[in-house]
């Protein structure tokens, strides 16, 4: 676009985008979501056993985890033991004879202590627990 000034000369003006500042923002912003990003993705740590026969999980459902260490979480989230049934009774599923949990143990957990979060899902009123396993490397896995 060109215009005349009050001496009488034509001048164009600056159509151009000035670069450097969008390029210090973008690159800001790349190394924020570098820092962030392996944060985001932690999870608990469970190394589940592994089997031969392994059903594929299709729907979202309540996973309850213990890991090595015996800590208990709900969906990601820590929780005391002792605060186990009546979390379970607060899930969205209304009715707790119908809910389903999905139980994750580490290997190394001893069998008291799993016995010990079984009597828990238990005491809430839930009776259909599927316990999570991962296939064999190289075995048959059924449906």
């Amino acid at each position: 676009m060109a215009f005349t000034s009050r001496s009488g000369h034509t001048q164009t003006s600056l159509a151009e985008i000035n670069i450097t500042p969008l390029v210090d923002v973008v690159l800001v912003l790349l190394v924020i979501f570098m820092l962030t990003a392996p944060v985001l993705q932690s999870g608990i740590d469970v190394s589940v056993p592994k089997t031969r026969t392994v059903k594929e999980i299709t729907q979202q459902r309540t996973v309850l985890t213990i890991n090595r260490d015996q800590e208990i979480f709900l969906n990601d989230k820590p929780v005391n033991l002792a605060d186990l049934p009546g979390l379970l009774h607060q899930q969205p599923d209304s009715d707790p004879s119908h809910q389903i949990i999905y139980l994750r143990a580490d290997e190394k957990v001893p069998f008291g202590a799993f016995a010990t979060l079984m009597d828990a899902v238990k005491q809430a009123g839930i009776t259909n627990i599927s316990i999570v396993t991962q296939p064999i490397p190289g075995g048959a896995s059924a449906k």
